[in-house]
């Protein structure tokens, strides 16, 4: 255990969950985008792909340094919330990694056949050709994912400013590491 968490795993875990909600805010926003702004909408998609896309390696990343480096020694808590942390914890690292892939896995099977290309650079190969079947099975699965990757971070940042509320240094040891 280490006394604090690096200064890349707070980068990470701050850079991250700065585009999981501006990723959030680009899906409504490219959504809602009329047909007569097609240009818009496609830059608005190709960026709500890309920033999903980075989010694999980060979270890849992410995992490594906590593998390699852990996590500070637990702040006293009761061990039902101890225990309720460590399921949200879980259950935001699974959702972290099956949004962007369900997401990237939706857009290859999307009836319209429209190439992914990283930040208007890199384009990356679909791994299947256009499914209206598949597209109809994981486009709800991503975007129920979404929804439910907001939740769990909105209630995870509520909890760290309860327990920061109430003296505790949970918030402190992510935002400055001591």
């Amino acid at each position: 255990m280490q006394a604090a968490w690096s200064v890349a795993q707070r980068r990470l875990h701050w850079a991250m969950a700065g585009i999981v909600f501006v990723n959030f805010v680009l899906a409504l926003v490219m959504v809602a985008l009329p047909l007569s702004a097609l240009f818009a909408k496609i830059l608005t998609y190709q960026l709500h792909k890309s920033l999903g896309l980075l989010l694999i390696p980060l979270w890849a990343w992410r995992l490594w340094l906590l593998a390699r480096r852990g996590r500070p020694a637990p702040v006293t808590l009761p061990a039902w919330q101890q225990g309720a942390a460590r399921l949200g914890q879980g259950a935001l690292y699974a959702l972290l990694i099956a949004v962007p892939v369900l997401g990237f896995l939706s857009a290859a099977a999307a009836p319209v056949a429209v190439e992914t290309v990283f930040f208007l650079i890199l384009p990356i190969p679909h791994p299947f050709p256009p499914d209206q079947a598949l597209y109809e099975v994981l486009r709800p699965l991503h975007q129920g994912a979404a929804r439910a990757l907001i939740v769990l971070a909105l209630g995870h940042g509520a909890m760290a400013i309860h327990h920061h509320r109430k003296g505790l240094p949970i918030l402190r040891l992510m935002w400055r590491g001591r």
